[in-house]
């Protein structure tokens, strides 16, 4: 397969040198990608910016912003058989980014925010016969926002992690199919939990067509 892996957290410009981001290490998505080599599939990896080395073997697309992306996944998405969004995209932008750098002035600053494009349901609207694989963070309602998420972004299944998840080399996942229901739970270092999850898609029925 042709697999397109989306990794890392996006970045939003206030100005020339400040921005809104999140602080995903991109470790997931990396472990993914290289499970995904390993396992014989081509990987195309849409990363934002990480301090991580770039996955051997796998084609590499630097991005910073959500739009920046977004473009990138619809560029390389129809060439691929399937995606896995483990991204932190952030949702919000400032409207207005200004040129140069703010300087104090003493008062209160007022920013005005606007959602950013959302790449794994615009994946999901525009998957065709391919299939998404979606990652949800989530910290309250958690089972309840993923349920939301796999349905509102017509993914194929979705990973649920929590909060804890960030930066850290192990990970506790809940792989939730598309009846809703549990596939699978995993807990331990994230290299493992990715070859798992890899296996698991490659064996579905959406999959193998």
């Amino acid at each position: 397969m042709r697999i397109l892996i989306t990794a890392g957290p996006t970045r939003e410009y206030v100005d020339d040198v400040r921005y809104l981001s999140n602080a995903s290490s991109g470790r997931m998505g990396y472990a993914i990608a290289e499970a995904a080599v390993a396992a014989g599939h081509e990987v195309v990896l849409v990363s934002g910016p990480v301090s991580l080395p770039r996955p051997a073997r796998c084609e590499f697309r630097s991005v910073q912003s959500s739009q920046e992306m977004l473009d990138a996944c619809l560029e390389e998405f129809p060439n691929c058989d399937g995606a896995i969004a483990v991204a932190a995209v952030c949702d919000y932008r400032p409207k207005e980014r200004v040129t140069g750098k703010m300087s104090k002035t003493g008062q209160p600053l007022v920013v005005e925010f606007v959602e950013t494009p959302d790449v794994l349901a615009e994946l999901g609207r525009r998957k065709a016969h391919r299939w998404c694989v979606g990652f949800a963070l989530e910290a309250q309602n958690a089972r309840e926002s993923a349920l939301r998420k796999l349905r509102n972004k017509s993914c194929n299944a979705i990973v649920l992690n929590r909060t804890d998840a960030i930066g850290a080399d192990v990970n506790n996942v809940e792989v939730i199919n598309e009846s809703g229901e549990t596939a699978a739970t995993w807990s331990g270092p994230k290299a493992e939990i990715a070859r798992r999850l890899v296996d698991w898609i490659a064996g579905n029925a959406w999959v193998k067509g």
